[in-house]
């Protein structure tokens, strides 16, 4: 995966305009992406959930079989004002996730771990599309991006338990190994534009 934050290219001036306020990300495991987003200033909130699939299956324990067409995702309301789709969308490919692995983050294997934009209007699925070739043009990685752009049909928030997980399970051993390097990319990157503690 590609680590300098740097070599990633801006994002379509036009995200800021048609960008929207929600979009919904899926990045392997929505602990990691999840600790990523609660920390950029701008963005309001947070949800783990599942995408992708329908309501009946929509639950930790039948997504996990990797047979429901959900992938676990986050939906991320946000104030276009203070942070850009743009922006967003070069954080999920530069640090949240590496777009470059098909079905699974590291050792999360199965299509319930895809790399997936699940767009809500045509204009968010332009953005992400422009940005996506922007990224191969600059040959940012040595691999294709396998990224889908799948339109969002409903968002089925997670169990109680895996919000705000990384940050009430800092010791876990998953969280200090998978998705602390995460965060500190981010605030390495982006520390000037952080929420303040608290």
């Amino acid at each position: 995966m590609a680590t300098d934050f740097d070599a990633f290219p801006d994002p379509p001036a036009d995200a800021a305009r048609n960008g929207g306020d929600t979009i919904v990300l899926a990045g392997g495991c929505f602990w990691c992406t999840e600790a990523v987003y609660r920390q950029l200033d701008g963005v309001i909130s947070v949800r783990p959930g599942y995408a992708g699939g329908t309501a009946a299956t929509a639950n930790y324990e039948d997504v996990c079989t990797g047979t429901t067409g959900h992938a676990e995702a986050i939906e991320i309301v946000f104030d276009p004002a203070r942070v850009q789709l743009g922006e967003i969308l070069r954080i999920f490919f530069a640090i949240a996730h590496d777009p470059t692995q098909l079905n699974r983050q590291g050792a999360d294997v199965g299509t319930q771990y895809r790399s997936a934009i699940f767009y809500a209007s045509e204009a968010q699925r332009q953005i992400a599309a422009d940005y996506v070739a922007r990224i191969d043009a600059a040959r940012v990685f040595d691999a294709p991006i396998v990224t889908t752009l799948e339109p969002l049909t409903q968002f089925f928030v997670a169990e109680a338990y895996h919000h705000d997980y990384a940050a009430r399970n800092p010791w876990q051993a998953y969280v200090r190994a998978v998705v602390a390097p995460k965060v500190e990319k981010l605030r390495l990157t982006h520390g000037d534009r952080l929420k303040e503690p608290g």
